[in-house]
């Protein structure tokens, strides 16, 4: 199957360009994690916000997400990362600042049971305090 063509304006033009954010890649190895628990975090009533500066040149944005098992048993835990990674799917690129790492940890029994759009604010206000702070 072929994608669509992209469609012109009326006066024969290409599309209008769409916003352009760095990619975004997931965090797996440890020594990342723990350079951005030494780094600056902001709790909220949902989730816990780790983020900092790499100050690599890179600009791309990583994420990482961790929920411990006073979550609860596994199900409970990749419930609320599944949530999580549906909040930064909706909110992070907006507030993110490219060259930046940022680790989502989950709370006991809020991430799961908080409601969505409350969770989607716990994020983006964490990013903005993060980066008033920076």
């Amino acid at each position: 199957m072929t994608p669509p063509e992209a469609s012109l304006d009326t006066r024969g033009n290409t599309p209008p360009a769409v916003l352009s954010y760095p990619p975004v890649t997931v965090l797996r190895q440890r020594a990342d994690f723990l350079r951005a628990a030494r780094a600056l975090r902001r709790g909220t009533d949902g989730m816990l916000v780790q983020a900092r500066n790499r100050d690599d040149g890179d600009p791309t944005i990583r994420v990482g997400y961790t929920c411990s098992k006073k979550i609860g048993n596994a199900v409970a835990r990749n419930r609320a990362k599944r949530r999580l990674r549906a909040v930064v799917a909706e909110v992070l690129l907006p507030g993110a600042k490219p060259g930046w790492d940022y680790v989502l940890i989950g709370r006991p029994d809020v991430t799961i049971d908080r409601d969505f759009n409350a969770l989607k604010g716990d994020l983006s206000y964490a990013l903005r305090k993060l980066h008033a702070s920076s």
